[in-house]
């Protein structure tokens, strides 16, 4: 009898593995998000997104659209101006993340109480 394998994240060779990995940065779950409200140009999404350097922002749009996450359409203007936007699949994501998104809004407080009285209990320490 020939048993098909369940696909499992816990499997070191699960393909899964590679989707979580691209999901997990804090990028990409950002990305994602911002454009659950609609297409964005790069410079909209650098606005939007604190912290991202142009060079990361690249790198995870392209990894994003690598994996059929978001496609890229050029505008075909002068100056060069693309935009981006979520794919059916990548729609789907973004609801799923919309959720770990609200959670860390609800929560951060309680993380960052936690942590402080995790370093204040061990003196030297520091996070």
């Amino acid at each position: 009898m020939n048993e098909t394998k369940k696909p499992s994240v816990f499997d070191a060779e699960c393909s899964a593995r590679h989707a979580l990995e691209l999901i997990a940065s804090k990028w990409a779950i950002l990305i994602l998000t911002a454009l659950a409200d609609g297409p964005m140009r790069n410079g909209a999404l650098l606005r939007k997104i604190g912290g991202v350097s142009q060079k990361m922002l690249t790198q995870t749009l392209r990894d994003l659209e690598c994996n059929g996450l978001i496609a890229r359409k050029d505008l075909q203007t002068v100056p060069p101006h693309v935009e981006y936007r979520l794919t059916p699949l990548g729609k789907s994501l973004s609801r799923a993340l919309g959720g770990l998104d609200r959670w860390a809004e609800r929560n951060f407080p309680r993380l960052d109480a936690a942590r402080s009285a995790y370093l204040a209990a061990r003196p030297g320490r520091s996070g």
